[in-house]
């Protein structure tokens, strides 16, 4: 009698586990809280934990921050190329150590450095230099998880100071801050994502004449990348970005569309390569009627990302 007790009592787990997927929440009132529970666990978050979609999106950036306790070194080079005439090069290389405070804030120190080569381009003087050009702290707040929310969202702010102006090459002291919200959403699980940015950002420089000027720009960017294997992301981005005179988007100076294919790849498992290459395709300065604003921007920027996780 007692092992045919023993053996009723077991039947009902063996048949639970035994039972095919969309079977299993007919079975006991304990099975049909506990199979959805397992199927819901880790196994359905993985998809989410694989990606980080901070840097998937090229120029545009996702709203992941990393986890608590992490630290990363990126290596951010940005280069600016061509105007209307004339010969143009911008480099930008910005080095930071991301520290990770909590799940929802970071902080990450940063020194920059400026190579800029000018020839013949109308209204700037020849220059040819490579300096050390200054410093940035720059603060990230996630407000919503994408992993909880239906979309994901994170605060961005970055004071700095620079002692190279990147644009001409020449000593100037700068003083600037950018601002963004940079929202991201998973529309197909584990395989496309979408992205979609708000930035401004402002300055006061002084130049060797000690002559001051203030400036600022608003930009929206949105992106789409999709998930090719394990190692691989690839997608594309467009960028809206308008210049003006005086910080607070006070005169409007001119507007210029970009858009380019953007790639983010795994090399191991604690090194990242990302990067984009942007084609100005459409805009217009505010006192040229010809196509394209080449006096505010440059005709292609592109942007190559070196990230080492600790």
């Amino acid at each position: 009698m007692a092992i045919l007790v023993a053996a009723a009592l077991a039947t009902p787990a063996v048949a639970a586990e035994e039972l095919p997927g969309w079977l299993s929440y007919t079975a006991t009132p304990s099975a049909r809280v506990a199979v959805p529970a397992l199927e819901q666990g880790p196994a359905a978050k993985a998809d989410h934990d694989d990606v980080d979609t901070e840097h998937i999106f090229g120029f545009s950036m996702g709203s992941d921050i990393g986890k608590k306790g992490e630290i990363e070194l990126e290596i951010e080079n940005v280069g600016r190329f061509g105007r209307r005439f004339g010969s143009y090069t911008g480099v930008g290389v910005l080095s930071q150590f991301k520290f990770t405070l909590t799940d929802n804030f970071r902080v990450a120190p940063g020194v920059s450095f400026a190579s800029t080569q000018i020839s013949s381009v109308p209204g700037m003087i020849d220059n040819r230099r490579n300096a050390i050009a200054g410093a940035s702290m720059e603060f990230r707040y996630k407000v919503l998880d994408r992993d909880e929310m239906p979309f994901g969202l994170t605060l961005h702010a970055a004071p700095g100071w620079n002692r190279v102006d990147e644009l001409t090459g020449f000593d100037a002291q700068i003083y600037g801050t950018e601002f963004a919200a940079l929202m991201d959403k998973e529309l197909i699980r584990g395989t496309l994502f979408a992205a979609f940015n708000l930035w401004y950002s402002g300055g006061a420089s002084r130049d060797l004449a000690n002559t001051w000027s203030h400036d600022s720009e608003f930009a929206v960017q949105g992106a789409l990348s999709y998930k090719l294997n394990p190692t691989l992301i690839v997608g594309v981005e467009a960028r809206y970005v308008r210049a003006y005179e005086g910080l607070g988007l006070d005169r409007f100076s001119g507007d210029a569309v970009y858009v380019g294919p953007t790639f983010s790849a795994h090399l191991t498992e604690k090194i990242g390569l990302s990067g984009t290459w942007s084609t100005q395709v459409t805009g217009q300065a505010c006192n040229d009627p010809r196509h394209l604003d080449l006096d505010d921007f440059e005709r292609h920027q592109a942007m190559l990302r070196f990230n080492y996780l600790f």
